[in-house]
């Protein structure tokens, strides 16, 4: 186009007389016209420069990558052709060209609904979605370009719905993949009428009413509450059981100790000892000084102590024997 005008600016300037309007009567009469003449074909080139200009700017427009394009002729309506990537061709004014972006876009969907036990739940879906790439032409026919926010926020809404009454509340939580398989196929399945795909549709929220939290919360401490006491219990009885056998052993151990004084009491003598020797060790260590009676500490070995207990055994023994008889 510059160079249209370069050459329509050249013609002008060479058709433009150099002499003047000073060249005598018939050349003064004649300039002006010329001159008319060389402004009309100026006018004109530039005219048709421009016209050509315009045609080759509109001629032509590029689709970028992850685009489509339809068409609208003027003449006949929507063409059927899909056009791709790359440069393509189209008659200016009678031929406008709409891109779609055919790329995965999100979708966000945050409501209110009620459960199968009417239990108040907030429920977020996601979805990934894109444009049938062979049904463009149906799309801005009947849906314009803005096609995801004419359908999908009434199609998740009522999907999410439908498929959270079939469940109750504790099952939202323990079958969350089930109710999300769920409301992608429904999506899917009415999606698909309207020729919009959806690559993926996901739960990213789900809450409930503080009433019924804090239910749940209750119900959890009272649960934990119980596994609490059965375990007091069970601690109880086995404590039960421990002293029970305690008792068991020091009884044996007793009537064992007693049995062997009876036959032998020079076990007694050697408890005592044992007993001394402990003792002893007890009082060398301390700061304090001890003034009791070496037989009150057990320390008199060489005493009569022994005497008198076996004494008091051998005279104990012929009254259990006449007591039997």
């Amino acid at each position: 186009m510059a160079q249209q005008l370069k050459e329509a600016m050249q013609r002008l300037s060479k058709s433009i007389p150099k002499g003047g309007m000073g060249g005598g009567g018939s050349g003064g009469s004649s300039g002006p016209n010329r001159a008319a003449k060389a402004a009309a074909s100026a006018t004109g080139a530039l005219v048709v420069a421009g016209g050509l200009g315009y045609g080759a700017y509109n001629s032509v427009y590029t689709v970028e990558g992850g685009h489509r394009a339809v068409v609208f002729n003027r003449l006949v309506g929507m063409k059927e052709s899909i056009y791709g990537e790359g440069l393509n061709f189209n008659i200016p004014w009678f031929e406008r060209p709409t891109i779609y972006d055919i790329r995965t876009r999100p979708c966000n969907l945050q409501t209110l609904t009620g459960s199968k036990d009417l239990q108040m739940v907030t429920i977020g879906v996601r979805v990934l979605h894109r444009p049938d790439p062979r049904n463009l032409v149906w799309l801005y026919q009947r849906l314009g370009t803005n096609y995801d926010e004419r359908i999908l926020p009434s199609l998740m809404n009522e999907c999410a719905k439908a498929v959270v009454a079939r469940y109750n509340a504790n099952e939202l939580l323990t079958k969350r993949d089930q109710v999300s398989a769920a409301i992608s196929a429904d999506l899917m399945r009415r999606a698909g009428g309207f020729h919009v795909l959806l690559e993926d549709v996901a739960i990213t929220h789900l809450s409930f009413s503080p009433e019924y939290a804090r239910a749940v919360e209750a119900k959890q401490v009272a649960q934990q509450d119980a596994e609490r006491a059965k375990y007091v219990v069970i601690g109880a009885q086995q404590e039960k059981k421990t002293i029970i056998t305690r008792a068991k052993g020091e009884a044996q151990s007793a009537e064992l100790i007693g049995t062997a004084v009876k036959r032998n009491p020079g076990f007694m003598k050697l408890r005592r000892i044992d007993a001394a020797r402990d003792i002893a060790d007890v009082v060398a260590h301390s700061g304090n000084k001890v003034y009791l009676n070496a037989d009150s500490l057990l320390l008199n070995l060489l005493g009569d102590a022994d005497e008198k207990f076996e004494k008091s055994i051998e005279h104990e023994q012929p009254q259990k024997k006449g007591w039997f008889k």
